[in-house]
C-alpha cells in the first residue's frame, strides 16, 4: 500500500542530509511530501490523548501512546523519473491503543485497503447490482448511556435487516461517535448496502419509507434522521470506502474534552466498530478483525535504494530527519 504518491528528488534529500541533525532547519517529514503531512497531526494529538489517560485508571493506555510511532524508517522506491523517490514506511512501532489518533488512522488505512482490494471483485460477482450509502441516526444521548443507545442501534440494525421490504442483499456498517455542541454523543450508523438491480423499479423505497422502517426497527416514538444516496451506476462503490471505513471518533473530539473523552473509552470498551454482512462476508469479513499489520505490505517494494529515519520531536511537534 502507498503511503506517498508524490516524489522527491535525490537533490532534495542530500540537501536536506547535509543538515545537522539537531539544527532548527532539519527538514521534518512533512517538509518532502504534502503527503506527509498526516503524521505530524495525527502524532501531535496523540500526544494529548496521552495527556487524557495520565493520571487516570487508563494509566496504561498513556503510557503506550506516549512511546508509539516515536521513531519512523522509510525506504526509499524509486519512481519511474529518473533521480526521483517516494517514502514507503519500512517499520515503525505502534501501541495499538484504541483511541490513538496515530493507530486510528493506520487501522483505517488498513481497512480501507482491504475493501479496495475486495469490492472490485465483488462488482465482478454482481455486476448489475447496485449500491446505496445509508446514514441512520438515533437522538443524541447522555455520554454515560453511549453503550446502552448502541446496544439498542445494533440490535435495531439486524431488526431492519430482517424486514420484508429491506432491499439489501450484503452490507458494510460501521458505527461513528461524534460529540455535539451540548455535550452528548451522537452516535450513528454508516451503511455501505448492495441491492440487486430490481431496487430502482417497483421496490425503490422513498426516503420517508426508509425513515419509518428505521423508526419501526429501532421502536423509536419519534420520526428519526436518515439519509440515502444512491451510487451513480458508473461508479465503482469504493468511492464510498473513505466515509465508511474512516474514524469511530474524530480526533477533535477525542481530544476536546477529558471527561468526555475517558467516559467515552469507557463505553466503547470492546464494542464493535466495523460489521459486515449479507453476501458480503464471503469476500470481506476480515474487515471485523483487528488488522494485525499498520505498516502495510508492499510486495512490490523489492528495490531498497537506502532509508530515511525520522523521530518525533515534542517540543516542535514536527518528525525530524535524523542519522540512522
Amino acid at each position: 500500500m502507498s503511503d506517498y504518491e508524490s516524489g522527491t528528488s535525490i537533490d532534495a534529500f542530500e540537501s536536506s542530509l547535509s543538515l545537522h541533525p539537531e539544527s532548527d532547519q532539519t527538514p521534518g517529514l512533512s517538509d518532502f511530501s504534502e503527503q506527509d503531512k498526516p503524521w505530524d497531526k495525527h502524532r501531535g494529538n496523540a500526544d494529548r490523548v496521552s495527556e487524557h489517560y495520565a493520571r487516570s485508571r487508563y494509566q496504561k493506555y498513556s503510557s503506550r501512546i506516549n512511546d508509539c510511532s516515536q521513531w519512523l524508517d522509510f525506504r526509499l522506491v524509486p519512481e519511474a523519473l529518473p533521480s526521483v523517490y517516494k517514502l514507503k514506511l519500512s517499520n515503525a512501532k505502534f501501541c495499538r491503543v484504541r483511541y490513538c489518533p496515530v493507530c486510528q488512522w493506520r487501522r483505517s488505512l488498513m481497512w480501507k485497503a482491504r475493501a479496495y482490494q475486495a469490492l472490485p471483485k465483488v462488482v465482478e460477482d454482481y455486476p448489475k447490482h447496485r449500491w446505496l450509502f445509508v446514514t441512520l441516526t438515533v437522538k443524541n444521548c447522555p455520554v454515560q448511556e453511549l453503550r446502552t443507545s448502541l446496544n439498542w442501534m445494533n440490535k435495531s440494525f439486524i431488526r431492519l435487516t430482517k424486514l420484508k421490504d429491506f432491499p439489501g442483499v450484503g452490507w458494510i456498517k460501521s458505527i461513528e461517535v461524534t460529540r455535539g455542541r451540548d455535550g452528548k454523543a451522537h452516535p450513528h450508523i454508516h451503511c455501505l448496502l448492495m441491492v440487486a438491480s430490481g431496487y430502482f423499479g417497483p421496490n425503490y423505497l422513498s426516503q420517508e419509507r426508509w425513515t419509518k422502517l428505521w423508526q419501526q426497527s429501532a421502536q423509536l416514538d419519534y420520526k428519526p434522521i436518515t439519509h440515502v444516496k444512491a451510487i451513480a451506476k458508473h461508479h465503482d462503490p469504493t468511492v464510498i470506502v473513505p466515509e465508511i471505513l474512516k474514524y469511530q471518533v474524530k480526533e477533535s473530539d477525542l481530544i476536546a474534552n477529558r471527561e468526555w473523552f475517558l467516559e467515552l473509552t469507557k463505553q466503547l470498551h470492546k464494542s464493535r466498530a466495523v460489521a459486515v454482512g449479507g453476501v458480503l462476508r464471503s469476500y470481506i469479513a476480515e474487515l471485523e478483525r483487528e488488522p494485525k499489520d499498520l505498516i502495510g505490505e508492499d510486495n512490490a517494494c523489492d528495490v531498497d535504494e537506502g532509508h530515511l529515519y525520522f523521530e518525533w520531536k515534542r517540543e516542535q511537534k514536527k518528525y525530524k530527519l535524523v542519522d540512522s
